[in-house]
């Protein structure tokens, strides 16, 4: 079985995917991993994130033993992804990865923005997780706070709002939600509320 969770940044997809594969048994790829890993290595290399020769041959060569780099996690990371992920090659060669790691038994969770339309659209179940920019933002600014990032609020929203632009707005792969897809808006639930909700959804998915 595959299951297919998208959203914006900080929805808490990520953290919902893990505990739904841990649930389940079954393996889980955050696939923003795979583009902010590019990011990375295309920065080391000397080149532009925009240089789409540099981000696709580091594409094609990325090593899944590098993905546990902490810096990958980090708002620097994210915002560099987005920016690899623009380039439809980059996507490309992603791709493939991307449906291999799906295919694998007893089932997978995958979690990006584009799971339930391009990557897996025959997902078993796909759902869109969500929360309101104020919200995301305020998780985002806790999680950097914590780390004595020493950012603003402010600044946190402006990041998030500009993510969102970027994502919904580039031409390959943008951020939508699958029409056959179940909404989950986070906004007001915690980590736990919102695992309960999950798997409530999958429950009456796979039961129909």
């Amino acid at each position: 079985m595959i299951v297919a969770i998208d959203g914006p940044a900080a929805s808490g997809k990520g953290t919902l995917a893990k505990r739904l594969a841990d649930h389940l048994g079954y393996a889980c790829l955050d696939t923003g991993l795979l583009y902010r890993a590019v990011a990375r290595d295309v920065a080391a290399w000397g080149f532009r994130l925009e240089d789409p020769w540099a981000a696709v041959a580091v594409a094609r060569g990325l090593d899944p033993a590098r993905f546990e780099d902490p810096e990958l996690r980090g708002a620097a990371a994210g915002d560099a992804a987005s920016i690899v992920a623009r380039i439809p090659q980059v996507r490309a060669a992603l791709l493939s990865y991307q449906r291999a790691f799906a295919r694998q038994a007893p089932g997978a969770v995958l979690d990006g923005r584009d799971i339930g339309t391009v990557v897996c659209p025959d997902a078993d179940v796909k759902i869109f997780v969500t929360a309101s920019p104020e919200v995301r933002a305020r998780r985002r600014f806790s999680e950097l706070d914590a780390r004595g990032a020493g950012v603003a609020y402010e600044t946190v929203l402006a990041d998030i709002l500009a993510r969102d632009a970027r994502d919904a707005d580039r031409a390959i792969s943008p951020l939508a939600m699958a029409a056959d897809a179940m909404l989950l808006d986070t906004s007001n639930l915690s980590i736990e509320a919102a695992f309960d909700a999950a798997v409530g959804l999958i429950k009456r998915k796979i039961g129909q």
